[in-house]
């Protein structure tokens, strides 16, 4: 893999350096974030942890990726600055896991193993006669007449 810088742009007022970047890498997959955080800070002779990836893109069928890095001035900048979810990416802070939420009213078909445990015999609940299989009922006896 091979890492050269395209463009380098000061922002001092953001208290960073905006570098667009390519990427070369014959017979391997796109290289992981780390590995290009790594070859990005070698290249600008700064510390890893200040080096944030912002994205970076592949196009299909080729062995070169194009992307965008920010090398800040302190890694305070760089978690005052950036987006939650860029700073996740590069690992810089921990993001919380998503609780999932169970849907309201949602149909789950029960397999038949799942309703009884595997230890306890299942139950089998009294059968109700069908609906047209009723036993006949007795007509009550008609009064006789009187007389």
């Amino acid at each position: 893999m091979q890492a050269e810088i395209i463009s380098r742009k000061e922002n001092p007022l953001l208290k960073r350096i905006e570098i667009q970047f390519k990427v070369v890498h014959h017979g391997e997959g796109t290289p992981q974030r780390e590995t290009i955080k790594e070859e990005i800070a070698k290249l600008a002779k700064a510390p890893k942890d200040r080096v944030v990836i912002d994205h970076m893109d592949s196009q299909f069928g080729t062995t070169h990726a194009l992307g965008y890095a920010k090398i800040y001035d302190s890694k305070e900048d760089a978690l005052a600055f950036e987006r939650k979810h860029i700073l996740g990416r590069n690992k810089l802070i921990e993001l919380e896991a998503k609780k999932k939420v169970k849907k309201v009213g949602a149909y789950k078909p029960v397999k038949a193993e799942e309703e009884a445990p595997a230890g306890e015999p299942e139950e089998k609940p009294e059968e109700e006669p069908e609906a047209g299989k009723e036993e006949p009922k007795e007509a009550p006896e008609a009064e006789e007449k009187g007389e």
